[in-house]
C-alpha cells in the first residue's frame, strides 16, 4: 500500500470517527438545550483547541484536519450560545422572584 493512501485512509478514519463521535452530543444538547452537564471551561478548551486545529490545517493543507475540526468547532460556538444562554437565563430567574 502506498504511503500517502495509508495517511488518507487514516485522515478520512479520523474525520469520520471525530464528527460522528461528536455529532449526536451536540444534536441532542441542540435540540433539547439542556447543559446542566456541559462544563463551561472544558468545553470553551475545546473549541479554542478547535479553531487552533481549523487553522493549522489550513496552513499546512490538512484538509481532514481542517474538516474535522471545522465541523467540531462550529458545533462548540452552537452549545457554547445555548450554555451560556441557560446560565445567565438561569442567575437572572433566581434575581428575578427575590
Amino acid at each position: 500500500m502506498e504511503h500517502q493512501l495509508l495517511i488518507d485512509i487514516c485522515g478520512w478514519i479520523a474525520t469520520f470517527g471525530l464528527i460522528f463521535g461528536y455529532l449526536p452530543q451536540a444534536i441532542q444538547t441542540i435540540r433539547t438545550r439542556n447543559t446542566d452537564g456541559i462544563s463551561l471551561p472544558g468545553f470553551i478548551s475545546m473549541a479554542v483547541g478547535c479553531a487552533a486545529f481549523v487553522v493549522q490545517g489550513f496552513l499546512t493543507g490538512n484538509y481532514y484536519l481542517m474538516l474535522t475540526n471545522l465541523i467540531t468547532c462550529t458545533c462548540s460556538v452552537i452549545i457554547f450560545a445555548i450554555k451560556m444562554k441557560n446560565d445567565y437565563g438561569k442567575r437572572g430567574e433566581v434575581r428575578g422572584k427575590r
